[in-house]
């Protein structure tokens, strides 16, 4: 039911369910069950031997799930995707499904601290490098580039710096050398399609705009379907070679019959069945109900971005504004290119006071709310450096753009001169 509707107002509301065929409701149902029954022992033997597919056991598989993957990879372009239980886990699964021990992976600068985090430290511990290249010279992945790495990584509107990545440029220097690009577009939903730039996989936090109202954690995993697995041969093992863990299949042999979903499968059957971060129905049923009104809200998002923008820019206490909009150059040319309707929700600032007045910008403000997250309905506010970012060398944090006077706002939906009344008064403050 992907491919049924072109439009994301109408994808978002209509792809992968169409009334529950058992009581007809037109609500996606919350399938709140561990697991499923069987119609005989052939069917059981048949979905184990992923000879048909279907749902066996939640952790796996669940219709709830399944209409949020559907949702998503056709919002997106692709072929499918995999619900999961964070941004991180999605994160951690979409190199991690390529990657073995003594593997490596090539990953943008600019990218969110907890990733940062795991891709350095974590699982370095798991045996699997990452090397980080700042994007503002794409030839960098080429260069950090040899016969054991797996595959790129970076964010499209990447939090905290709100540069674009060159994802055709980076795209393009994978292809040729058989590398595939991962892009996290959690910031950037409906404004930029990955997939059309050619990149190989996309990731989303759920957490932030899809859901959209700050309920419920998740992430989600999307295979564009556009990528030749079997041509790179040795360079993908994991989908190459014999899987031991399930009976020896080769996956891009195995779902010759089912399409271009090796890579996706591979997520699904090997890594969420061992691993275990599955979503659950609840959840994904909360992200099924922010996607259903996503078109509108990201419109909203960016349109009070711009005027919080222009509000800032004017104000006396701020010495620097970072959003795609006043960028110039390069930069400019690229936001240009990757984002359309609009620049995103994020906008972030220095104040002229530096650090202490940044905490007492933060500490001051009434309607916005002080949390480490963003992409909510709400309008937030937080200190990088000290919370999301904290994690990061004084080295690390200048790379990622995290520096100790940025101030990061995710705007929300609520009447522009609120959230401009607000920032006023904490500004007048600080």
């Amino acid at each position: 039911m992907c491919a049924d509707y072109t439009n994301p107002e109408t994808i978002l509301l209509h792809t992968g369910h169409r009334g529950d065929p058992t009581t007809g409701s037109v609500a996606v149902p919350i399938h709140q069950t561990t697991s499923f029954q069987f119609k005989n022992t052939e069917h059981a033997e048949n979905l184990f031997a992923l000879k048909e597919l279907g749902n066996i056991y939640t952790r796996i598989m669940n219709p709830t799930n399944d209409v949020l993957e559907q949702r998503v990879a056709a919002m997106e372009g692709g072929v499918a995707a995999v619900a999961l239980a964070s941004g991180q886990a999605a994160s951690m699964f979409s190199v991690m499904n390529l990657c073995r021990v003594g593997d490596n992976f090539v990953s943008s600068t600019n990218i969110y601290g907890g990733t940062w985090n795991l891709f350095a430290n974590t699982l370095k511990d798991f045996g699997v490098e990452c090397r980080f290249v700042d994007p503002a010279d794409p030839d960098g992945f080429a260069e950090a580039t040899d016969e054991k790495t797996r595959c790129y990584y970076a964010e499209t509107l990447p939090n905290p710096k709100l540069n674009v990545f060159p994802i055709k440029e980076v795209a393009d220097i994978g292809r040729k050398l058989g590398v595939p690009l991962i892009m996290d577009n959690t910031a950037a939903p409906l404004l930029c399609r990955p997939f059309d730039h050619g990149a190989a996989v996309v990731m989303y936090s759920t957490t932030k705009w899809l859901g959209g109202h700050g309920t419920s954690i998740g992430g989600i995993l999307v295979d564009g379907g556009n990528f030749d697995w079997e041509a790179g041969g040795d360079r993908f093992p994991s989908l190459n070679h014999p899987d031991p863990s399930y009976h020896g299949a080769i996956w891009t042999e195995a779902v010759k019959p089912l399409g271009p979903i090796a890579y996706i499968l591979r997520a699904r059957v090997i890594l969420l069945r061992d691993i275990g971060a599955a979503t659950t129905p609840t959840n994904a049923f909360n992200v099924i109900q922010g996607l259903e009104t996503l078109p509108l809200r990201m419109k909203e998002h960016c349109a009070n971005a711009i005027k919080v923008v222009d509000y800032l820019k004017s104000h006396e206490k701020v010495e620097t504004v970072i959003h795609p909009s006043v960028q110039s150059g390069e930069l400019r040319r690229r936001a240009d290119a990757y984002l359309k309707d609009g620049y995103g929700g994020l906008v972030g600032f220095e104040l002229k006071g530096g650090k202490k007045a940044g905490m007492k910008f933060i500490d001051t403000l009434k309607m916005f709310f002080h949390v480490a997250n963003i992409g909510d309905a709400r309008s937030l506010a937080i200190h990088p450096a000290s919370t999301t970012h904290s994690q990061l060398s004084p080295e690390e944090l200048i790379q990622s753009g995290a520096t100790p006077g940025y101030v990061r706002l995710s705007i929300g939906i609520e009447h522009i001169d609120d959230i401009i009344a607000d920032l006023d008064q904490a500004l007048s403050a600080a």
